[in-house]
């Protein structure tokens, strides 16, 4: 599995965690680093800041052994979330984004990517418009909507989108199955919805594949637990598991980053 990571990064500032405490984060980021702890092979594409937030999204990477050689500083400040734990949920605040406002591929950027197994961005990384050109190349893309898969740049980059991620609170429902027929029906091959506690599902365009959770022993924060299971989904497909096991692959990863601080120790 090598997986291209593109797109948005930020700084978790968790405000009521030691007085005030910042992680390195951002979706991308965070299935990249997932994706070299499952074994596989991962890069990250994308700007950060010249300031301290920058050096620190950086250097973290590296040590865990992402590919940062298209890791872009520009001139201004690094994305930054706010971020309340309240009984192991994350309660997202503010949100600024930095230089990740202005954010392109370059041509060199394309090319890079085109060497990987797969490319993820998410809603807020700018970059879907690119992916019908990466699917020409001959990538598989994957993309996540958080639990907006209705916004603008959900639906930009839906078309060309091989495997599509989405978060919901409302459980296995027939609204919901609905809704993943008609985003199947847009592009993607697959459709999966990740219902926290209740596990997941997945639509192929025939089958509705669905399956819980591997058990928690100690939740301590949420955050990056939908990142870790779509780096878990993706290592299994590219890896050639069925649909089930990917699932399971999914639900494992994510149970791991429950038990700490931080999208990532």
């Amino acid at each position: 599995m090598k997986l291209a990571a593109v797109g948005s990064n930020c700084i978790d500032y968790y405000n009521n965690v030691e007085g005030g405490t910042a992680y390195p984060g951002g979706g991308p980021v965070n299935m990249a680093v997932y994706t070299v702890r499952n074994g596989g092979q991962a890069s990250y594409i994308g700007p950060v800041g010249d300031d301290v937030y920058g050096q620190i999204m950086a250097e973290a990477m590296t040590r865990k052994g992402v590919d940062t050689s298209h890791l872009h500083v520009l001139h201004g400040h690094t994305a930054v979330s706010q971020v309340t734990l309240v009984d192991g949920e994350r309660v997202f605040g503010d949100y600024d984004e930095g230089v990740l406002e202005q954010y392109t591929l370059s041509s060199e950027d394309m090319d890079f990517i085109s060497t990987h197994d797969v490319v993820v961005c998410d809603l807020w990384g700018k970059v879907g418009r690119f992916f019908g050109q990466l699917q020409q190349r001959g990538v598989k893309t994957a993309f996540d909507c958080a639990t907006r898969p209705g916004d603008a740049a959900c639906a930009e980059a839906i078309p060309y989108t091989d495997y599509l991620f989405f978060s919901s609170d409302d459980g296995d429902t027939e609204t919901l199955r609905e809704l993943m027929k008609v985003l199947h029906s847009q592009g993607p091959k697959l459709v999966i919805a990740m219902l926290g506690e209740q596990g997941s599902l997945c639509f192929d365009g025939q089958t509705f594949h669905s399956f819980g959770i591997v058990p928690c022993p100690n939740v301590v924060d949420t955050m990056g637990a939908g990142d870790s299971y779509i780096a878990g989904f993706l290592h299994g497909l590219v890896d050639g598991l069925p649909i089930e096991a990917c699932m399971e692959k999914g639900a494992a990863t994510s149970t791991e980053t429950l038990q700490y601080f931080g999208a990532w120790l």
